[in-house]
């Protein structure tokens, strides 16, 4: 098993190639639903491989991808270029640190990551931190049913059981740190969107 970065989040680890893709087939779909318009500038904030950094980039002006793992910007960055996307800029950093390289975001995303960050309130103090006013904080987490229940491909999939966080155990953490709930949307099968704004 190869060693993660002393930061990186627990249950964070990318999916194997195939069922992520059958999980979220229309990412740019699940991006609309949570708020992102045109003309935004944005960040994916552990951005994994990029397979929501691709649709942020076609409709967002500007795009930062963070992720603590160098190989995962690394995959990102090629998937993207693949796909001849030149809006987008990688920083390999821990995401406590978002607001020493990144002020004045419009969108920060952050999918299937919170349920894994050990310190969530200073995570939200963070992004509030890089956010303008009146900036959104998207969070798309597993709802917490039990890892048995969400299969995809036939077999249990996403964070142990213990890992997952309610809306409402989401919700306290982030407005912790300084940011206002302002919606939750409903993302099938097995996720919710948690909207926040600064």
């Amino acid at each position: 098993m190869t060693a993660q970065p002393p930061a990186f989040f627990e249950g964070t680890e990318m999916p194997t190639t195939g069922w992520w893709e059958v999980l979220w087939p229309d990412p740019a779909a699940v991006l609309r639903a949570v708020e992102l318009e045109p003309e935004m500038d944005a960040v994916d904030l552990c951005s994994g491989n990029g397979w929501f950094t691709l649709p942020m980039a076609r409709m967002a002006r500007r795009v930062l991808a963070v992720d603590i793992d160098a190989a995962m910007l690394d995959a990102a960055r090629a998937y993207l270029e693949q796909h001849r996307v030149a809006n987008v800029t990688y920083r390999e950093a821990d995401a406590y640190a978002l607001p020493e390289f990144a002020q004045d975001a419009d969108f920060i995303f952050m999918a299937n990551a919170f349920h894994g960050v050990p310190d969530r309130p200073r995570l939200a103090r963070a992004v509030r931190d890089a956010l303008k006013p009146g900036g959104r904080f998207t969070i798309v987490n597993w709802h917490p049913r039990p890892r048995e229940e969400t299969p995809v491909l036939g077999e249990p999939r996403g964070p142990r059981t213990e890992l997952r966080l309610s809306v409402e155990e989401t919700t306290a953490a982030v407005t912790a740190g300084g940011l206002m709930h302002v919606a939750t949307v409903k993302l099938p099968p097995y996720h919710y969107g948690a909207i926040f704004r600064r």
